[in-house]
Parts: structure tokens; sequence; C-alpha cells
């Protein structure tokens, strides 16, 4: 009786168990199938039998099977037909065919467009039969390997080329915004040149990262200070613009200037700042 609030457990769940090497003989004749039967039951394979083509066919469409050995005289459907159409159906088993030598035209073409992978003798030696079987697991086996590979190759070709395109569109993406970012300090750089004052930029490492042509006009030096550090490019005023705050009036080259200094927008202190120089000595120096 189950307690109240109480989950009885579930049974254990247990894996799918590994598939067993399968063969299937084909013989009309019941003496020939119990005599395969009993000399190959000792290797360990699951065996499934059927007394014709037509049989075997509806017993491929239910059960997995690995090899097939087919006698190739039976009424109704030859041997080589019956592996002929096993192939279209079920192109992953390995198809052996037993027959006399005076049938060996029929099952040598057969043995040429693939349908049938050995040709085996009656009367059969045990021993033989048994090895020629054996191998024909190893093939299969092999074949399986070699088809999971492929798979799998594919698979990680396919996942490759969605790596790849996802990345494609990331440098893109990536390329646009560059070109975005280019395009508008490129735009911010011309709208500097239009302004009628110096502007100064300099980052976190005091180096100069922007000018525009009056400041550049204003610290006119032997080489331009642009990408430089502060105090070598403008060794007369570095200390000056190092130290500005806010608004300051300030005086350089014998001119006054009020200065704005503002840190780069949304940045955190430190991180740079703007300097604009707008002359203050005299009304007519602001159209220079």
């Amino acid at each position: 009786m189950e307690t109240p609030g109480h989950t009885p457990p579930s049974p254990a769940s247990h894996p799918p168990p590994a598939h067993q090497a399968t063969l299937l003989l084909v013989d009309d004749e019941g003496n020939i199938l119990s005599a395969m039967k009993r000399l190959l039951r000792r290797d360990g394979y699951r065996i499934l039998s059927a007394a014709g083509g037509e049989e075997a066919l509806a017993l491929l469409d239910r059960e997995a099977v690995d090899v097939i050995v087919s006698d190739q005289r039976m009424p109704g459907m030859s041997g080589v037909e019956f592996l002929r159409r096993a192939r279209l159906c079920h192109p992953h088993t390995v198809r052996i065919v037993l027959s006399g030598y005076t049938e060996l035209q029929s099952v040598t073409s057969a043995i040429n467009e693939g349908a049938v992978y050995k040709f085996l003798t009656k009367p059969w030696d045990d021993e033989q039969l048994r090895a020629n079987i054996a191998e024909a697991f190893r093939h299969k086996a092999l074949l399986d390997e070699n088809r999971r590979l492929t798979d799998t190759l594919a698979q990680r070709n396919q996942e490759l080329a969605e790596a790849n395109l996802q990345l494609q569109r990331l440098l893109d993406d990536r390329e646009h915004s560059i070109t975005r970012h280019r395009n508008a300090l490129a735009v911010l750089q011309e709208l500097t040149e239009l302004l009628p004052w110096p502007v100064v930029g300099v980052d976190e490492d005091e180096l100069v990262v922007a000018l525009n042509g009056r400041a550049a006009a204003l610290f006119s030096t032997t080489a331009g200070p642009l990408g430089r550090p502060l105090a070598q490019a403008l060794p007369e005023h570095a200390g000056l613009l190092a130290s500005l705050q806010g608004d300051s009036q300030i005086q350089l080259n014998g001119r006054r200037f009020l200065a704005h200094v503002r840190r780069l927008a949304h940045q955190p202190p430190g991180r740079g700042r703007t300097v604009l120089l707008i002359p203050g000595d005299d009304p007519d120096d602001i159209h220079r």
C-alpha cells in the first residue's frame, strides 16, 4: 500500500541492448537450412531463415540483418534476383550466394553489379563456410564504421560551415560598424575644421589625438603634434593644457582665450578630454 505523499521509485532504466550480429539464411530445402543453422550457431550469430525470396524480402522489412546467405536455385525467384532486390531495399546488407558451378555466369554478373559480395559453391566445406561468413561480418562492421565516420565528418563539416558563416557575418557586421565609425569620425573631423576656433583632443595617456587646422596653426611646431605626447608636441603649452579644468581664461602666444575643457562623453574620468579655445582679446579673432 502506498503512503500518502510518497512517490514509488520508478523502475531502473536500462540502455538498449547492443545489436547482435544477425545472419539470414535463404534456401527452399529445409534440411539445408537446418544443417547450416547447426553449423553456424556456435559462432554466436542471431540466425533467421526463409524458404524463398519473397519470404526473405518480407523478413528483411521487419528485421535488421547484417549478412545474407542465399541459395541460387530456388522456385519462383532465383537467389541472384532475390539479392538484387535485397540490395535495392537494404543496401547495407552483405550478400552471399550459394551456387553450383553450372550457374557461375549469372552469379558472376551479379557480383560485377555489386548485388553479391561473395560466391560460395555447393557442397560447401564447413570450416570454409564459417570463415567466409565471419569475414562477411567483419566487412559489414568495417562498412558501418566507414559510414559512421563519413556521417560524423559531414556533420562536423556542416557545423564548421555554419560557424564560418556566423563568423563571416560577425566580421561583416564589425566591418560595417568600423566603416560607420570611420565615417562618423570623418564627419566630426570636418565639423571641427569648420569651427572658427582651435580644438585639441587629448586621450587618457596625454597623447594628442585630435587637432583642427586652427589649433595646428596656433601650436605651430617643426613636427606636427598629432599622435605625440602632449608634453613633447606642445612643450610651451603642455603644462597649461594638462592643468585645465572646466572653463578657464588662458593666454597663449600673446593672445587671450576662454578654454572650454570637457571630458569625452560617456567616458569615466581620466579617459581623455577636449579643449575648445575661444579667442577673447579681440572680437575680430573669432573670425580668423
